[in-house]
């Protein structure tokens, strides 16, 4: 072998090397996500480890809108809120409203993942309509734009005083939240609204050990894996500090 082709043959070498490793470093993060972590960096919600396995099959879609959506979850990394209860109080209809915030503050990632709300237990129609009317509605509350400082005072208040499911929204406050918006355009939300099978209402009752509070949120990566958890009144940055952590080294979804 001459000289040349011995520096040709290394050069081929250094390449591949520059090529693969990244992707080594990266698959071995993604099966240690602790390594992410260390005493001063550490992660602001719980590891799930070993990860629980789910099944796409145990999403089933509580309305015909939620059907027509359910294949874009494949592949995706799903944000989970929980509704263990027939009602959504403060807490539960807070966290749901607080990571739209967490998806959004996503950026080019947005399109990565997915928000889903798992029910437990079925609501009147009532509570139903009520929930998804504020869950589709209520973030324009939070929306400062051109508003004065005495509308955004206003907008905070009604904005507290919906987080209590005794309160509804009727025509007039919906037409005053959305202005010269058209109402069914307003009322369109991302959000995929699903009930568990029974396996992964069983997996899920399993990782808080019976007792699943109002307002936890989990985090499901694109294989289907259960791998966060976090508890009632997280923050929805200290969250997405998390999940950025998440989707740097994933290399699927």
């Amino acid at each position: 072998m001459t000289k040349q082709q011995k520096k040709n043959r290394l050069l081929m070498i250094v390449i591949f090397a520059m090529s693969i490793i990244p992707f080594g470093v990266a698959w071995h993060l993604s099966k240690n996500v602790q390594l992410l972590h260390n005493d001063h960096t550490t992660n602001k919600g719980q590891l799930i480890t070993p990860p629980v396995t789910t099944e796409h099959a145990d999403l089933l879609a509580l309305d015909a809108d939620s059907t027509q959506k359910l294949p874009d979850l494949v592949g995706r990394w799903l944000i989970v809120n929980v509704i263990p209860k027939n009602t959504c109080a403060a807490i539960c209809l807070k966290a749901i409203l607080d990571t739209r915030q967490l998806q959004l503050m996503l950026n080019k990632d947005m399109l990565r993942t997915r928000r889903i709300v798992t029910v437990f237990e079925s609501m009147t129609a009532a509570a139903s309509q009520q929930l998804w009317l504020k869950e589709a509605l209520m973030w324009r509350l939070l929306d400062k734009g051109a508003k004065t400082e005495i509308e955004q005072n206003a907008d905070a208040a009604q904005y507290n005083s919906l987080l209590n499911p005794v309160n509804s929204l009727d025509e007039a406050s919906i037409a005053n939240i959305i202005g010269q918006d058209a109402k069914d355009a307003a009322l369109q939300s991302d959000l995929v609204k699903i009930t568990p099978s029974a396996s992964l209402r069983q997996k899920m009752i399993d990782i808080k050990k019976g007792v699943i509070p109002e307002g936890m949120l989990l985090l499901i990566d694109p294989l289907g894996n259960i791998m966060m958890q976090y508890e009632p009144g997280f923050d929805p940055y200290k969250v997405k500090s998390d999940l950025m952590h998440l989707l740097r080294i994933s290399q699927i979804g």
